[in-house]
């Protein structure tokens, strides 16, 4: 082994984040996008003034992992407490972290109108298909034929409708400027995962408007399979239904 003074270090905690053992079920995807973010909020220098808004859910324990100002926000009301914030302290670099029972169900419409007034705000949407800390019912945005605690036979559309596509829908609003949906299926999907990050808080911090990051991401515990093999189902079966991509760029 080489001296430590000729050692190169690739890979590093970031400040952002605690250093403090994880709660999340092996292989979730909340574990790498929290680390993403607290890459960009170090490279950015924003630490000490970011606040991240959490809501009710397996997102709302990030304030467990992130090392800057983070509070909870009444299940589904993320972006409406986010928007204060952000009114209140205009300096200030606010997103909120939500997952998909949070925002496309009881939250649905404070994302709309958040969206709909173009707040100046980062959202940070990580679907993975299935309530997680709930005990893995159904979601707004499960597939058609997923089997969950309240669709054991899978999801069938002429009783609970199809998934909802939430890039889509709010890309059909004329204030957003920047929309986009990634994945971390794979080292290659986790760089542009960063990529798309780091493009909201730009367009946050020059004042563009609202911004929303929808991340595909794995629940190996209620997809019912181990970890390789939910990256390898969420490669396969959620990019179809949840095409990757640009959905809004400018306003």
């Amino acid at each position: 082994m080489p001296p430590a003074s000729d050692t190169e270090i690739l890979y590093a905690k970031p400040e952002s984040l605690r250093r403090t053992r994880t709660h999340f079920c092996a292989g979730c995807g909340h574990g790498i996008v929290h680390r993403i973010i607290c890459e960009l909020i170090d490279e950015f220098g924003i630490r000490e003034k970011t606040v991240c808004v959490a809501p009710v859910g397996c997102a709302v324990l990030a304030y467990n992992y992130f090392d800057f100002d983070t509070c909870e926000a009444p299940h589904g009301r993320t972006p409406a407490v986010a928007t204060g914030i952000k009114r209140v302290l205009p300096e200030h670099f606010v997103f909120s972290y939500q997952g998909d029972g949070d925002l496309a169900a009881i939250g649905m419409g404070e994302i709309i109108h958040a969206a709909n007034r173009g707040e100046n705000i980062c959202v940070f949407f990580v679907n993975n298909a299935v309530y997680g800390m709930t005990q893995g019912q159904m979601a707004p945005t499960s597939l058609v034929g997923q089997k969950t605690a309240t669709s054991p036979k899978g999801r069938d559309p002429e009783n609970e409708g199809y998934p909802i596509r939430v890039c889509e829908l709010l890309a059909t609003l004329q204030a957003p400027a920047y929309i986009e949906r990634v994945a971390v299926s794979s080292p290659r999907n986790v760089r542009r995962a960063k990529k798309a990050i780091r493009k909201a808080f730009q367009t946050q911090l020059e004042g563009r408007g609202f911004s929303l990051i929808e991340i595909l991401s794995p629940c190996p515990t209620y997809w019912r399979v181990d970890p390789v093999t939910a990256m390898k189902e969420l490669e396969a079966r959620m990019p179809p239904i949840f095409p990757l991509g640009v959905f809004r760029d400018g306003r």
